[in-house]
């Protein structure tokens, strides 16, 4: 019997080189958690930007964002902003220092964090006696956030940012890529990310002491002693040389994966841009988003189900946009400043595949089949 093959929502797709840099790793026994390759990804990360910045690998976005806030000082009682419309790992890193995380909503243009609801909650968080120690912002599926609002906001309270841009390299604003916004920022290179190293991720920061620090903090905090001799408390976070160079390999092709998500969005515009009631989540005037995920917005929770499920039904993976944070169970008792709009944007959105290794056929099975559930409704 042939069956259709499966869809996924954004599957890893390996450039040709990988292979060449883990062989090299096996055959001069460069395996453990440092070596040749992670040296060649940082630098390879760093003249990318060309920017004065310089790069750290770790095991996850998610170890980047927590040694982050740690650096930035971050501990146990203090407050921190994050964005409410993310995926979780924005949020859990706070909560490891014993902070807490305050969830701000998102703004319509580029559904990320809102700058006037911002403001207004460092604001009313000063008012009260307690001003945040840190502003976590997300470029979400790829869309940068207003850097400049944010920026503006950040040096008039004093109050730094973790700029998370786990789904944002090849991304930018008037000709700066996202990762040079933050006063450290943070990419992450899991296996449905934009380029992948399996799992990994890594931060970015224009202060080399900063970068040694997170070295220092991401291998056990091991003093520099002949014995093993430590003041701090470390983590087991810097990323293998194994999977380094399956690093390498992938920054060689970052540029093709953008032009080809790129791509997945003109062809869905095309073909469904001129649906009543079906919108896309555009540039604002300056950007340049790599269209991690190619997002849709439907007229209704409804809608966006049947979508779903008619595509679930062919073996392609759709899912709905984030739940925001300030939803969550786990969060549902933290402070939150928010006015509704990323709850609309949960209930009526869905990601639809965009992996840079979907070919025309797949878009136009995805596309046709959007287009007869819309018509049977």
């Amino acid at each position: 019997m042939i069956t259709k093959t499966k869809i996924w929502l954004s599957s890893p797709h390996m450039g040709g080189t990988e292979q060449q840099y883990i062989q090299e790793a096996f055959d001069t026994n460069w395996v453990a958690p440092l070596g040749p390759n992670v040296d060649a990804f940082e630098d390879s990360i760093s003249n990318y930007y060309q920017n004065n910045l310089t790069a750290a690998v770790l095991s996850s976005g998610t170890a980047a964002i927590h040694l982050a806030l740690k650096i930035l000082g971050v501990g146990t009682g203090d407050d921190v902003l994050c964005q409410s419309f993310t995926f979780s790992a924005s949020a859990n890193p706070i909560t490891y220092l014993g902070a807490n995380p305050v969830f701000v909503d998102s703004e319509k243009e580029t559904w990320n964090m809102s700058p006037e609801l911002l403001e207004h909650a460092i604001l009313d968080m000063m008012t009260k006696g307690k001003k945040p120690k840190a502003i976590v912002s997300v470029h979400l599926y790829g869309m940068p956030y207003k850097t400049i609002d944010v920026a503006e906001i950040s040096k008039k309270y004093g109050i730094p940012v973790v700029e998370d841009s786990a789904e944002a390299l090849g991304s930018s604003v008037n000709g700066v890529k996202c990762g040079e916004f933050g006063d450290i920022a943070i990419l992450s290179f899991n296996g449905n990310k934009i380029i992948t190293t399996s799992g990994g991720g890594a931060l970015l920061t224009k202060d080399n002491e900063i970068k040694k620090k997170a070295i220092f903090l991401a291998t056990q905090a091991r003093d520099n002693t002949p014995h093993y001799e430590h003041s701090s408390i470390g983590h087991n976070y810097r990323m293998s040389n194994i999977l380094a160079g399956i690093g390498r390999g992938q920054m060689e092709v970052l540029n093709d994966r953008v032009e080809a998500r790129r791509a997945n969005y003109s062809f869905y515009k095309e073909h469904l841009g001129n649906i009543e009631g079906i919108s896309f989540l555009e540039e604002p005037e300056g950007y340049y988003c790599n269209r991690w995920l190619t997002c849709i917005l439907t007229p209704s929770y409804d809608i966006r189900e049947k979508i779903r499920l008619a595509l679930q039904a062919e073996d392609i993976e759709s899912r709905p946009l984030w739940k925001p944070m300030h939803e969550q169970p786990i969060f549902k008792n933290c402070t939150s400043y928010t006015d509704g709009t990323s709850s609309d944007l949960f209930d009526r959105g869905l990601c639809l595949p965009s992996g840079s290794n979907l070919n025309k056929g797949d878009l136009l099975r995805i596309t046709s089949l959007i287009l007869k559930t819309l018509t049977d409704v």
